[in-house]
């Protein structure tokens, strides 16, 4: 859950999540390397007497100006692939929910579970310390730990998002279709 005051992402609830917070931490290394280069070559242009800003023609300085990109593109391509490939991959699911999402409220339905279905309505904003201000619900979708779960997310009206940040996920809920995302938990929580 996200607390006042807070930089970072969400604590991980799934593989997924995990890897995804590894490769904001990889992009960032890469971000802040370049930046301290590019200060760092800002700095000695500017304190360098001998050298002449007006006669810059070296082929060497503009091939590097082409390849060097390039190369940092590739190496934040790799691992953004491997997790577009995971958010992407079917297992056999072991629990299926339909996830309908309403103009105020969303349905939930467990067709494995002898057709287990509810909706989740917003709690109204009191001054109660114990709830999520504008993020708890009066029934919530309670999904099994180290289970492989499909989500079929659908939409009555117009589209809506659902999203679980710390799982790692944001899918749309559009009329007329449906999206699936697959997904597992590895410890337990809200």
């Amino acid at each position: 859950m996200s607390l006042w005051k807070q930089i970072n992402l969400q604590d991980a609830n799934s593989f997924l999540m995990e890897n995804m917070i590894q490769f904001h931490d990889y992009a960032m290394i890469m971000i802040v390397m370049i930046l301290m280069f590019i200060m760092y070559s800002g700095v000695y242009l500017l304190m360098n007497k001998t050298y002449n800003k007006y006669m810059i023609n070296h082929h060497m300085i503009e091939i590097i100006w082409i390849i060097l990109p390039m190369l940092i593109l590739l190496i934040l391509a790799l691992p953004s692939l491997k997790l577009l490939y995971l958010t992407d991959s079917t297992n056999s699911p072991n629990l299926t929910i339909k996830v309908i999402g309403h103009q105020w409220y969303w349905s939930y339905e467990y067709n494995d579970l002898n057709k287990l279905n509810f909706d989740s309505f917003m709690i109204k904003e009191s001054n109660d310390t114990n709830h999520f201000r504008l993020l708890d619900v009066d029934n919530r979708m309670i999904i099994p730990n180290n289970y492989q779960i499909r989500l079929n997310v659908s939409s009555t009206d117009v589209i809506h998002s659902f999203t679980v940040p710390s799982l790692g996920f944001k899918i749309d809920a559009v009329p007329g279709r449906i999206n699936q995302i697959n997904l597992k938990t590895i410890r337990s929580g809200l």
